[in-house]
């Protein structure tokens, strides 16, 4: 019964879910017809809003895609693919090895979200190289899946953001939060590292259960597991090859940004935050080519799988633009949605209906930092009115923006280009985890207010 259901939900998704860059396309136009009549805003406002949304996540494309191609040309180094490899040997059959990817990239994503995308999908490609008989599409769907955890983890953004003092924690929640909430209270408090675990106890069970049976396993085809970029060791003859192979300029550039990162994260004290996961791929991944043209090589190998983030995230930028943006009326849709599930809410519920309209608004607004700058100022206030805990207010926006990641591809997008599959290939299986995961992490909810 179990595999029938997993079976019409494969076949569901991959008959009507189209590549990722449409679905951007027609999400666009969704946003527009709602968010027009419902917040009262005239075309030309709509489109000025879509049109600045674009332009405002230019920046983080560019970090999206230096952490796919970073990522993956460390990935590439020899020595690395021996430690992936020895790590891919680990399972020895196709349900354990789903157990495995999922409870790997899990624990990865909660560290830190950039470094979890890529490890999982390449460790899940590795382990497809290893073992017959596993459903490559699972794999790759249990590496993904588990994204959901991130914002649960120790670079969610929005536990950090109510974490840090100042005049925008005060701003950004309405004068709500006058005081930082401490780490102890979101990421490390029991409930909410409770609901963590036991989402990823149940990733790692029910992907193991989905594998499919016999003829119902997705065989990989070979071409998708080739990495035909390869290392060139000719002998270096003229003073430019032996500068392009030189180890010494390797190690220096390499110490050097390494050296700044020391400083950066534990002189300073800062955070790991995506730039810094991006030079940790970037100079590590020098030191493992050896040589600076064997990192040239790599990364101009790796840079073509970045094609897919280049192109879909300004138009998901400006999706977030439509749904955040006002005009005259003073209106968004954000905003609206929001309001809606406040006006049901009560002390008991309010976490939970957080929690879902962010999931709702997540759709849309694929971006932990653009959820926070949209609903903190509303759900915030409310909360207080009801007598929540702000720091559980905060946690439910983070789980939510969280949880449908799970069938929105725009986060997928990463791992599916070092996988060389489709968003449909795997958003069936993500679609089990959506339901599987919802109904843990609404009961936490709940409990952590009685």
């Amino acid at each position: 019964m179990f595999q029938k259901i997993i079976n019409s939900c494969v076949k569901l998704v991959q008959r009507f879910l189209p590549e990722p860059f449409i679905f951007a396309v027609i999400l666009t136009f969704v946003a527009f017809v709602v968010a027009i009549p419902v917040c009262d805003q005239t075309l030309v406002e709509a489109v000025e809003n879509w049109g600045n949304g674009v332009m405002s996540l230019l920046a983080f494309s560019m970090q999206m895609a230096l952490v796919l191609v970073c990522g993956s040309a460390l990935a590439a180094a020899p020595s690395v693919k021996r430690g992936i490899s020895r790590l891919a040997s680990q399972p020895k059959t196709p349900a354990g090895a789903i157990a495995f990817v999922s409870a790997i990239s899990s624990v990865a994503c909660w560290l830190n979200w950039g470094f979890g995308l890529i490890v999982g999908a390449i460790l899940a490609k590795e382990v497809a190289r290893k073992l017959r008989g596993v459903d490559y599409r699972l794999l790759i769907a249990s590496a993904y899946s588990g994204f959901v955890v991130w914002h649960s983890g120790i670079s969610g953004s929005v536990p950090l953001s109510m974490a840090t003092a100042g005049d925008a924690l005060t701003k950004a929640t309405n004068g709500v939060v006058t005081e930082p909430i401490a780490l102890s209270e979101t990421i490390f408090s029991v409930y909410n590292i409770g609901i963590a675990l036991a989402v990823i106890v149940s990733l790692v069970v029910v992907n193991a259960l989905m594998h499919p049976k016999g003829d119902d396993v997705f065989v990989v085809d070979p071409c998708l597991l080739d990495e035909s970029c390869t290392e060139c060791n000719k002998r270096a003859e003229t003073p430019a090859q032996k500068l392009e192979s030189s180890r010494v300029l390797t190690w220096l550039i390499s110490l050097l940004g390494l050296a700044y990162l020391v400083i950066r994260l534990f002189v300073k004290g800062g955070g790991l935050d995506l730039n810094s996961v991006i030079l940790l791929f970037l100079f590590i991944g020098l030191l493992a080519h050896k040589t600076p043209i064997g990192y040239v090589n790599a990364f101009t190998c790796a840079a073509s799988g970045a094609a897919g983030i280049l192109l879909q995230f300004p138009f998901y930028a400006g999706i977030m633009g439509i749904i955040t943006g006002t005009g005259a009326s003073g209106l968004s849709l954000a905003g609206e949605i929001s309001d809606a599930f406040i006006s049901i809410s009560t002390r008991t519920t309010y976490p939970l209906l957080t929690f879902l309209s962010a999931a709702v608004v997540n759709i849309f607004v694929p971006s932990g930092g653009g959820q926070w700058a949209v609903q903190a100022p509303i759900m915030f206030p409310a909360g207080a009115q009801l007598g929540v805990d702000p720091a559980v207010t905060g946690m439910a926006i983070a789980w939510g923006d969280a949880w449908t990641n799970l069938i929105q591809p725009f986060w997928a997008i990463p791992a599916l280009a070092i996988a060389k599959l489709n968003a449909k290939d795997i958003m069936g299986f993500c679609l089990i985890n959506l339901i599987v995961t919802g109904v843990i992490i609404c009961a936490g909810f709940l409990i952590w207010v009685i």
